[in-house]
């Protein structure tokens, strides 16, 4: 049963897409999309906020909670969402089954190795190392 203009109202509800997959996705582009926006004008207002822009200016700020937290938070969902998005770029441009299963796990990896060296290096500076 096609779920265009002659869907059931229950498909309707559910949020059926044409794939037969529910809106998870869109909502959590939009989602990490808005935590963004959120997390940059946080950054953006702490930048602002800060004496001088010198080293030990920065290192004191991202060793405090106010500025690890939120700065974890937001390498967090910047690389969730960067690959969501060239996961996206793939599944339209790949076409090869094979070849798209390929790039969404050297994106993945890629992504997971960047965020992983993000995170640690704001854990050396919020701990002291």
């Amino acid at each position: 049963m096609g779920r265009g203009k002659s869907a059931s109202p229950l498909a309707k509800v559910r949020g059926l897409g044409s794939a037969g997959e529910g809106g998870e996705h869109w909502l959590y582009e939009r989602f990490t999309s808005v935590a963004l926006v959120l997390l940059a004008g946080w950054f953006l207002a702490s930048l602002v906020m800060l004496p001088d822009f010198s080293q030990p200016t920065l290192v004191e700020w991202l060793a405090s909670p106010m500025g690890a937290v939120p700065m974890a938070l937001f390498v967090i969902t910047s690389f969730a969402h960067g690959l969501d998005g060239l996961k996206v770029v793939v599944d339209d441009y790949v076409h090869e089954e094979g070849s798209r299963i390929g790039w969404h796990f050297v994106l993945t990896i890629l992504a997971i190795a960047g965020a992983s060296f993000a995170l640690f290096s704001l854990a050396t500076i919020a701990f002291g190392a």
